[in-house]
């Protein structure tokens, strides 16, 4: 178990439940526990110790969202993210957050002002969302995101709100989509040194807080209008790019 202060519990505790309400739909959330948990154990190692809480958001997201998937956009991004993946384990060791994050962080801020754009005026970009290319770009994209640093989640997000998905398949799609990105990326962290018993002990005990968050997140996300939820994905991928690319 990580020796932790009452004041880094309690950020812990909050990090957690802000995972698990990120997992019932509000996807821009996951940058608190991103952040956070950077903060607790650095960068890298918190990526292992991430991993396992996440793999339990996703299973209780899977359970109560599962029959609002939509295979049809998986399957056009899980074979490039799982790319992404292996891309971003090889190069975990040798690419430092000072060069990633600000780069991530320009291309969230661009794709984020691309959808605002595409809000206002539906008939500019066309189709390039629903194209071949761009949900491969877009999974690649994520897959690698998501191994390095845990922060695949709003890459995904635009992706899902610029094909147009109603709120419910927003959240079943990107459901099944992280749980098996990130049963995917466990041998990989594994592998690093990422994950042990020390950091599975944290997982397990800040695991009821996850299912906290998912219970109150499941529960906003039915009495949140569309407008208002897509609105609200935009504006935590918008601040999200920001504080990757260091404004905050």
């Amino acid at each position: 178990m990580p020796d932790l202060t009452p004041t880094q519990w309690m950020l812990a505790v909050l990090a957690a439940l802000g995972m698990g309400v990120s997992k019932a739909g509000f996807a821009g959330v996951g940058l608190l526990h991103v952040l956070i948990f950077a903060f607790l154990f650095g960068a890298r190692t918190s990526t292992g110790i991430v991993l396992p809480m996440l793999l339990v958001g996703d299973l209780g997201a899977v359970a109560a969202f599962r029959m609002h998937a939509r295979w049809d956009y998986m399957r056009r991004t899980l074979p490039p993210a799982c790319a992404g993946v292996i891309l971003g384990a090889a190069f975990m060791s040798r690419l430092s957050d000072a060069t990633f994050k600000p780069v991530l962080g320009w291309i969230i801020l661009v794709l984020t002002l691309m959808q605002v754009a595409r809000m206002l005026r539906r008939d500019w970009f066309g189709d390039v969302p629903h194209s071949r290319l761009f949900a491969w770009g877009m999974g690649l994209l994520a897959g690698g995101t998501t191994m390095l640093a845990n922060s695949g989640g709003p890459i995904i997000t635009l992706y899902l709100l610029s094909v147009g998905l109603p709120k419910l398949e927003f959240t079943g799609t990107n459901a099944w989509f992280f749980f098996i990105i990130n049963a995917f990326k466990v041998p990989f962290s594994i592998g690093m040194g990422l994950i042990d018993r020390r950091t599975l002990f944290l997982n397990l005990v800040l695991s009821p807080v996850i299912v906290a968050g998912l219970i109150a997140g499941r529960w906003l996300i039915h009495r949140v209008p569309q407008r208002l939820f897509d609105g609200l994905l935009l504006a935590f991928a918008f601040l999200a790019a920001l504080r990757l690319i260091g404004t905050f």
